[in-house]
């Protein structure tokens, strides 16, 4: 199982970055995907989760309205979409996979995990 996220790098306050999250050795199809984010010194949490169909997603309050998850069951990849980027979204962002088919499942229902991918941005 391995779940390859990319997309991270530095970005000026209010730029935009999009990350993806390659999936491969389990049936991605069938999984709820999501992405979390951990600060330095915070914990891990959940940024945005998609239904193993794409027709539903949930979002933290945080990133409503600035980020879109979305994901192509056909290429096994999970997107992140990420606009008005701020100082306060800079973390190590990790995709994971959850088989429970729960939008909000907790932390360690989650299957498998990516080895994260670095966003910084600038004020």
């Amino acid at each position: 199982v391995q779940l390859q996220a990319s997309g991270g790098g530095l970005v000026q306050a209010g730029g935009s970055l999009r990350l993806s999250c390659e999936a491969s050795g389990f049936s991605f199809s069938r999984y709820t995907m999501a992405w979390f984010r951990q600060a330095p010194g915070k914990e891990r949490e959940a940024v945005s989760t998609i239904s193993w169909s794409g027709s539903s997603t949930y979002y933290a309050d945080s990133v409503k309205g600035r980020f879109t998850i979305s994901r192509d069951n056909a290429k096994n990849t999970v997107y992140l979409q990420m606009n008005s980027l701020n100082p306060e979204d800079t973390a190590v962002y990790y995709c994971a996979a959850d088989n429970d088919g729960l939008l909000t499942a907790p932390i360690y229902r989650y299957d498998y995990w990516g080895q994260g991918t670095q966003v910084t941005v600038s004020s």
